[in-house]
């Protein structure tokens, strides 16, 4: 897919399992002039395809390298063992790793689980190489898998199903891109991952308001007062002041009233002033 000169797409990468069509829908129906381009990678690969700069923003399972990543947590799934149809296990709704103890559980060399050391149960011969090589021998008997739910429906087949694993570790998917490349693009899907609505303007950069010739116009300058007139703020620090002259006119007419009492008593001893 290609774009235009002004509106190139955006390289979306993301990794088997996850599936990003809701997410794509609301992305051309918000910006249909920006092209989306699409390319799964291998949940291993997925860090170097951001770092290297050949995809501007990928859904990868994590954890990923965070000194040069950036990274939103979106969900966590459920990890499920996949068995044979007529398997001992499909006997309940769900297991535990220690349920599993006597199994020979597959451990691909793209297995996402992170196990601390290796998967419960018995280690079959050799790793298949991949999640799809090692459904093809749970199909063949030769062991049973733990797997996101996710990579269980990607490669479901009909003589086989798949039980819940309580206790098993789990993989989380996320949204992420390089730090250096957080784009207004990037944070457009941020939104859409997110939920915000299409007006949301959290996390972009606010446009300059402009003019009909497109200019971007100045921010209008604050009013100051003309000189020798006070502000509100002043006014009514100035009547504040009036009250509480008034509060102290109390106070005076006291005193005041103190002065009135010694006028009409007159001078010393009361007697009248002589002119």
């Amino acid at each position: 897919m290609t774009g235009s000169q002004d509106h190139p797409p955006f390289r979306l990468a993301y990794v088997p399992g996850v599936t990003p069509d809701k997410w794509v829908r609301i992305w051309h129906e918000r910006l249909p002039d920006v092209p989306l381009s699409l390319n799964q990678v291998p949940a291993a690969g997925a860090g170097e395809t951001l770092v290297g700069g050949t995809a501007d923003a990928g859904l990868v399972r994590l954890p990923v390298d965070r000194t040069v990543l950036s990274a939103i947590p979106l969900y966590t799934e459920t990890t499920v063992v996949v068995v044979p149809k007529d398997h001992l296990v499909t006997a309940a709704d769900e297991v535990s790793v220690e349920d599993l103890a006597d199994e020979i559980v597959l451990h691909p060399l793209d297995d996402v689980l992170g196990w601390a050391e290796r998967p419960p149960g018995r280690p079959a011969f050799e790793r298949p190489a991949t999640t799809a090589d090692a459904v093809e021998l749970v199909a063949a008997g030769i062991g049973v898998l733990l797997v996101p739910l996710s990579l269980a429906r990607l490669h479901h087949r009909k003589d086989l199903t798949h039980r819940t694993v309580t206790d098993a570790p789990q993989s989380g998917v996320a949204l992420s891109w390089r730090e250096d490349a957080h784009t207004d693009r990037v944070e457009d899907l941020i939104g859409i991952v997110r939920g915000r609505t299409v007006n949301s303007t959290r996390g972009r950069r606010q446009e300059p308001a402009r003019s009909k010739d497109g200019r971007a116009e100045a921010a209008p300058a604050r009013r100051t007062p003309a000189s020798g007139k006070q502000t509100g703020a002043t006014r009514s620090g100035a009547g504040g002041n009036r009250r509480g002259g008034g509060g102290s006119g109390g106070g005076g007419k006291g005193r005041g009233g103190s002065d009135k009492g010694r006028s009409r008593g007159g001078g010393r001893g009361g007697r009248p002033r002589r002119r």
